[in-house]
């Protein structure tokens, strides 16, 4: 691995000398170059805390940074990622080992003449992603980029087309660890009214009320197969797997309406017991927003669509799609981290709703900054299917048999919350928002402590309070109570009720610093009653940030994006340097 970080650097030291070369033999005709990048280091110390169950790994600290560096002249650009895990930080990764380079590319972008071509990593998505998505989520540690080539074509105004050929991220030990599977995919999207504008002749078509936008993508994944018996049966894995998708995009005046469609042919995994069904997906929205009001419809209908370049894999690992979440992603601390959902990438039907309404400024329930309203509604349930008899063939080959696109019987989340905020004058705001969960956690394995439905309430109030011209406090309340254990009524189901205090205090442009307790105030146990303390404090100068944090982390889930990650309980200190120049 050692050999291809110095391969990579030297080959992209070479480049951007031969580009430099020709921008001096040139002289003032050609563009100028630029070099552009950011930096990020994150270094935690760890501290045994039997309490809270966090534990000291052999390396006592943990150590994750990279630098991009990016350098551009005309249609030419051209960037390397270097990384360092020495150790890789609790929650990340445990295979992140060393340093190297993790991601390198060459690009040479002609919009005049429509060509784009890249060659080594890149990141990049079909439609909404129900069968081709390549992106990195560096706080998670997820990084699925693709290593090969692409090349995209826009042959005449309205029309792309892109080809895609490589393999993906897998792993890093001193340098980029690519996985086994090898990718194959096409994708091809048409803008209708530039097509027909283009093809009469009439611009007019440009400015219709009406855009709609068409797609269809294809995406073959190769990975070696073989055979295994069950039950005396003799079943191949097949080697070549295609997973093909349709969708349309119109837009009128407020009005915006999506659907995606994706098929995949039966592919054996660890995800789905190695059954070979066939996967479906479905996904459709319907939104209209105008000044002060805006309503979404979302529904979704998964089945069977996990689609990895490694069929032995499972969770974060090698997934060529992603599956988007229907249910909103919240950012407030007890909601976000104690019972979050994203999705079931082998069968799920779900639905939500979500409507955005402002009160005029002005009027006596407005104020005279006026009043924000929202609320959402979102439900996601089991599809509705019937297993087939243990004793049948069919129940080892494809499972289950689906009955329709309908929910099944099984709950996974339902998920309501309804929140107001308002300006009170130049000095104050606040926001109130309630969340009404019910969770269930065989589902969503998010604890240990409780298996079942566990219903919780969620109360938030936010304030900032303007103090001085460049001061600001920006304070948290938030209060979690669930209900009742389903057996045993005395006591609380879970790990009981959270109450969350969080304080900011910034003093622009430069310093800020903050305190977050979250409390186990309702834990069954009167030895787990927690206070989960973290504290930091910070300095910015332009684009330099450095902050310094000591304190308690508790175990829980961290999400991003409709992506979840269990992250383990720590104490310590942590410091995080970010830059970019």
């Amino acid at each position: 691995m050692k050999h291809l970080a110095l391969q990579g650097l030297a080959t992209l030291g070479l480049t951007l000398a031969c580009a430099t070369s020709a921008w001096a033999q040139f002289g003032e005709d050609a563009p100028a170059p630029s070099v552009s990048g950011n930096v990020g280091i994150l270094w935690q110390s760890y501290a045994e805390d039997s309490l809270i169950g966090a534990v000291v790994p052999p390396s006592k600290t943990g150590y994750n940074a990279f630098a991009n560096v990016l350098y551009n002249q005309g249609n030419f650009s051209a960037g390397m990622r270097y990384e360092s895990y020495l150790n890789a930080v609790i929650g990340f990764p445990g295979r992140f080992k060393g340093s190297g380079l993790g991601y390198r590319f060459a690009r040479y972008n002609d919009a005049d003449r429509g060509i784009d071509v890249t060659i080594g990593n890149f990141y990049d998505q079909f439609g909404s992603g129900l069968v081709f998505r390549s992106y990195e989520e560096r706080n998670l540690g997820i990084d699925n980029a693709m290593d090969g080539f692409r090349l995209i074509l826009k042959p005449v105004d309205g029309v792309q087309a892109k080809f895609i050929y490589g393999k993906q991220r897998f792993d890093f030990e001193d340098g980029l660890v690519n996985g086994p599977g090898v990718i194959r995919a096409v994708d091809l999207e048409g803008d209708l009214n530039a097509m027909l504008a283009t093809t009469t002749g009439n611009d007019t078509w440009k400015d219709k009320p009406l855009k709609v936008t068409l797609g269809a993508s294809f995406v073959s994944k190769f990975q070696p197969g073989s055979s295994f018996n069950v039950d005396s049966l003799v079943l191949a894995m097949p080697q070549n797997v295609g997973s093909w998708s349709y969708r349309l995009n119109a837009v009128r005046k407020g009005w915006t309406a999506g659907v995606e469609y994706a098929g995949k042919i039966n592919d054996p995994s660890a995800d789905n017991g190695f059954t070979y069904r066939d996967g479906e997906a479905f996904l459709a929205t319907l939104g209209y927003s105008q000044k002060g009001l805006g309503v979404l419809l979302t529904a979704k209908m998964v089945d069977n669509m996990s689609f990895r370049s490694d069929r032995d894999l499972r969770l974060f690992d090698l997934p060529i799609n992603y599956i988007p979440a229907v249910t909103q992603q919240h950012t407030y601390n007890l909601a976000a981290t104690l019972y979050p959902y994203a999705t079931v990438i082998t069968g799920e039907t779900s639905a939500s709703a979500e409507i955005f309404y402002t009160i005029p400024k002005g009027s006596k329930l407005g104020g005279k900054y006026g009043t924000k309203l929202s609320a959402s509604f979102a439900a996601a349930n089991s599809l509705d299917t019937t297993h087939y008899a243990s004793d049948q063939v069919e129940s080892v080959i494809y499972g289950y048999e689906r009955n329709s696109w309908g929910p099944g019987d099984e709950l996974f989340v339902r998920d309501f919350n309804v929140s107001a905020s308002r300006k009170f004058n130049r000095k104050w705001k606040a926001k109130y928002t309630f969340y009404h969960f019910d969770f269930n956690t065989l589902t969503t394995p998010v604890t240990t402590d409780y298996k079942g439905i566990v219903n919780a309430n969620i109360h938030v109030l936010e304030t900032q309070w303007k103090v001085k011209p460049k001061q600001s406090l920006r304070t948290e309340l938030q209060g979690l109570w669930v209900g009742a254990d389903e057996y045993d009524p005395e006591l609380l189901q879970d790990k009981g009720h959270w109450a969350t205090v969080l304080l900011e205090y910034t003093w622009s442009p430069h310093w800020f610093a903050s305190v977050l307790d979250q409390y186990n105030f309702g834990n069954n146990d009167p030895n787990q009653r927690i206070h989960y303390v973290y504290g930091s404090a910070g300095y910015i100068n332009g684009p330099h940030r450095l902050s310094v944090g000591y304190g308690k982390r508790r175990e829980g889930i961290f999400c991003i994006g409709g992506v979840c990650r269990a992250v383990p309980a720590s104490n310590g200190f942590e410091v995080t340097f970010t830059s970019s120049f």
